[in-house]
């Protein structure tokens, strides 16, 4: 099982990434180890993720989801919305 995430960085900026442990993915990114782009806006929240079967489906989703604009993003966020205050 892998999942497809974004986040949303402290500066109200999105980033979109996949991984195989989501909680532990997040307390990475949090550490500032996770990437370059979140490291300079931390803290970040998870906002939204859905599972994958594979590392190649959610690979191919990351990449769907980024092409999105900001306006989309955040429609896809508000439309499956659910708590993850993880």
């Amino acid at each position: 099982m892998c999942y497809v995430y974004i986040l949303e960085c402290a500066d109200k900026t999105l980033y979109t990434g996949w991984t195989i442990d989501l909680i532990n993915r997040l307390k990475v990114h949090n550490e500032g180890k996770a990437s370059k782009y979140t490291r300079a806006r931390l803290p970040v929240k998870l906002v939204y993720s859905e599972e994958c079967d594979n590392k190649i489906d959610a690979q191919r989703r990351e990449w769907q989801i980024k092409q999105l604009s900001r306006k989309e993003k955040l429609k896809l966020i508000e439309m499956n919305y659910i708590d993850l205050n993880i």
